[in-house]
């Protein structure tokens, strides 16, 4: 997520923290290995996934998948566990790397029982860039549950032929079947159940309601290009494939459209039959009396892949507008206001309520875009460890897009060439962020005799580029990945 920028602000002062207070189990390998996995499971999670069948994009949604291929190998809860000692000596030479700057904060600990193997400003506030992201799949699991789904709806308007679209936060949404998002709710599946629910009316004109979201439509602390450079965009109630301009450009960096909402009431006027000049922003009419249909009366209805889905797109492809989406569902909840604030606030709110050291966190949005953001390495561990409880099976599901290093996603292309680096390739499974100048990865690492790990290396003053930087990050999940550090 390369977005240029000055140098990092001076973080907070650390602030004191309160300890996680529970002992968790060892992750039984990855619950959600795969999120295709988890949809075709029997138990819990197939009733997190709801039995709604009402349209074709929730049974699309729903398909199963086939198995993956294995890749990491299961964790033994009966290793030995790394002493304390053993993973400082092999960790300090290379967290004080010169490539990696002068602030490195760093917490390692052991899943199953908790032990803090090694930290350095372990409590302090960094910038985490995109590693925010694992903060945003934790609270809005814990708020809106893993089979929550975000409604598009169809509305008669207070005029004979009005058509209200009624946005309710899907950045997945599609116009076609030609959609980004697989399993996506489409917008021709909206205009077909229209069409038939208003008979014999045509449609005269399309409103576009996008006012469940609220106050700016870019984030606090957004580097000057981010909302034309293709990683961030406006964020609008209503949009079609995270904004692309092109639904077919690959994921990452991609040009956005500058009025997402609008956009997609064009799109969606053009499958109604109805020009694009009648094409215009306003509210969803109360429900009435009168009329043929009444205003206000519900014409069709799509709804988005379940969360556990979206959680795993926004941490898989690290999807910035899917993550900001996901922190608005957070504030929804929550009852707050869906806007970068209210999303802060409620994220802030739900990670309080789940026990964990919210003043460790201070955030400004839910994709890590922002150089407001502050997370200690510690929480990170903490969020990892409790997403990986029993008490909280319903947060599994941040560990299905985790990249593979060597393997899959953002890290992909890392462990493998680079010197130091290899014992961590299949081993490790992370989400990375990068902003010029920050760098940082959090995740989990299985030992060589092992033992499972969580671990955050977050460095915010970084003097060079990626190609040092994430070289240097690598090699210390690595020397965790080949540690015996008895």
């Amino acid at each position: 997520m390369p977005a240029p920028a000055d140098a990092a602000p001076e973080p907070a002062a650390p602030r004191r923290r309160r300890r996680l207070p529970v002992v968790l189990a060892v992750v039984v390998l990855l619950v959600l290995a795969a999120v295709g996995v988890v949809l075709t499971r029997p138990g819990p999670v197939a009733g997190w996934l709801g039995d709604d069948t009402g349209s074709a994009s929730t049974a699309a949604a729903a398909t199963p998948e086939p198995d993956p291929s294995d890749v990491l190998s299961d964790p033994d809860p009966n290793a030995t566990m790394p002493s304390p000692d053993g993973v400082r000596a092999a960790l300090d030479p290379l967290v004080g790397a010169a490539a990696l700057g002068d602030r490195v904060n760093v917490s390692v600990a052991d899943v199953t029982s908790g032990q803090t193997l090694f930290a350095k400003g372990a409590d302090d506030g960094t910038v985490p860039a995109s590693v925010t992201k694992l903060a945003t799949a934790v609270t809005v699991l814990a708020a809106r549950g893993p089979g929550y789904r975000i409604p598009t709806r169809a509305v008669a308007g207070a005029k004979p032929g009005e058509v209200v679209i009624v946005g309710g936060g899907d950045p997945t949404l599609a116009v076609d079947k030609k959609g980004f998002y697989p399993g996506a709710a489409r917008l021709d599946d909206l205009a077909a159940q229209v069409r038939t629910a208003l008979g014999g009316t045509a449609p005269t004109s399309v409103t576009v309601d996008g006012s469940v979201y609220s106050g700016p439509v870019y984030g606090p602390g957004w580097d000057d290009d981010i909302p034309t450079g293709g990683y961030g965009g406006a964020m609008t109630a209503l949009m079609t494939d995270g904004a692309r301009k092109d639904p077919g450009a690959a994921s990452g960096g991609a040009e956005r459209v500058a009025e997402p909402d609008l956009a997609a009431g064009r799109s969606f006027a053009k499958l109604l039959g109805v020009p694009a000049g009648t094409v215009k922003r306003g509210t969803a009419p109360t429900p009435a009396a009168a009329g043929t249909p009444a205003p206000g009366t519900e014409l069709g209805v799509v709804q988005s892949p379940p969360m556990i889905r979206l959680v795993d797109i926004m941490i898989s492809q690290s999807d910035n507008l899917v993550a900001e989406a996901l922190a608005r569902q957070v504030a929804l909840a929550r009852n707050q206001p869906a806007s970068f604030d209210g999303a802060a606030a409620a994220m802030d709110a739900e990670v309080a309520e789940l026990g964990l050291p919210a003043e460790e966190i201070t955030l400004s949005d839910g994709s890590g875009l922002s150089r407001d953001n502050r997370i200690s390495p510690s929480l990170l561990t903490d969020l990892i460890r409790l997403a990986a409880s029993p008490d909280h099976p319903e947060l599994a599901g941040v560990f299905g897009g985790l990249p593979v290093a060597g393997w899959s996603g953002t890290l992909d292309d890392r462990y493998r060439d680079a010197p130091g680096t290899a014992a961590g390739a299949g081993a490790v499974r992370a989400k990375t962020g990068t902003l010029t100048g920050v760098h940082a990865i959090a995740g989990l690492v299985t030992t060589a005799d092992g033992r499972l790990l969580t671990f955050a290396v977050l460095t915010d003053k970084v003097p060079g580029g990626t190609d040092t930087a994430q070289p240097a990050l690598d090699r210390i999940a690595a020397a965790l990945a080949a540690c015996g550090c008895g």
